[in-house]
């Protein structure tokens, strides 16, 4: 086994990204997903695409799960026999990855939770940082993976501490995108040019990273090439929702802006990039581009 092999559960989106930039890195990337296309994909990209997760954590002592769902991780963790360290890098609730971890550890398998921030296209440009938990000398020990698809890292203890912080970004990233969009919209229906908004307002105090990164989709009103879909988001904010009910939180931003993502859903926007919300918003002002 190579000391550079690194293996990848699910090459979706995200999945597909991080294993470009690490073959990118130098590393030997053996990857495994349930969609024959994402195995091709891979293999152009210049990885190894294996016959099931399994196999991939035969290939590499240091796994990385980038999966669509709870479901998903009990699979991948029931199947799993190899001692080896996973990095799960999905938003799921706590009680699934806590389920996992046991599932795993019974095993000899070390589960870290390591949840990213940022989107497909973010991830594409290696601009993703990861918030990661667990084993700390484990956590150590695939640092070098990590520098492979990410532009930052940070430890924060034990394991679910890397969920948690993920709430906090998602909770953030669901205000803002639809912030944004309300800008958009505010300034297209006073007669500003998108592109001018984007260029001004954005180099003003009340940009955002969000504003940023969505503002082109929301210049040009096309939402196709998505980097987070909204029927996946939906996912996100319910995880998120009934996270911060449990320990009493009140957030009414973020309760504020889930009706909008429920309205792209309900739109049509449901396989398109979250940055959708603009058209919600156009349409509900009678705005006509």
């Amino acid at each position: 086994m190579s000391s550079k092999a690194v293996g990848v559960i699910g090459l979706g989106i995200m999945g597909s990204a991080m294993s470009a930039n690490l073959v990118k890195a130098g590393f030997a990337v053996h990857g495994y997903d349930v969609a024959p296309a994402q195995l091709g994909a891979l293999e152009q990209a210049g990885g190894h695409p294996v016959r099931s997760a399994a196999e991939v954590a035969q290939k590499a002592e240091i796994v990385i799960a980038s999966l669509p769902s709870a479901e998903a991780l009990h699979s991948v963790s029931s199947e799993l026999t190899e001692r080896c360290i996973v990095i799960e890098t999905s938003t799921l609730p706590l009680e699934d990855k806590n389920r996992a971890f046991k599932t795993l550890e019974a095993k000899g398998i070390t589960l870290l939770d390591c949840p990213l921030s940022g989107t497909g296209a973010q991830a594409r440009n290696k601009d993703l940082t990861v918030y990661g938990s667990g084993d700390k000398s484990a956590f150590e020990k695939t640092k070098a993976v990590l520098e492979g698809f990410s532009r930052a890292h940070y430890y924060l203890g034990e394991f679910g501490n890397g969920s948690k912080m993920k709430y906090v970004a998602n909770l953030l990233v669901a205000i803002h995108n639809v912030a944004a969009a309300e800008a958009f919209v505010l300034g297209m229906k006073a007669g500003l040019d998108p592109e001018t908004i984007f260029k001004v307002a954005g180099d003003g105090a009340g940009t955002s990273r969000m504003f940023q990164v969505r503002g082109p989709q929301m210049v040009a009103g096309r939402y196709d090439d998505a980097t987070m879909k909204v029927e996946v988001w939906q996912k996100d904010m319910k995880i998120i929702g009934e996270y911060a009910t449990k320990l009493g939180v009140p957030t009414p931003l973020f309760s504020a802006s889930a009706p909008v993502y429920t309205a792209a859903m309900a739109q049509g926007f449901n396989k398109q990039d979250t940055a959708a919300v603009c058209a919600v918003l156009e349409a509900m002002a009678g705005l006509k581009r």
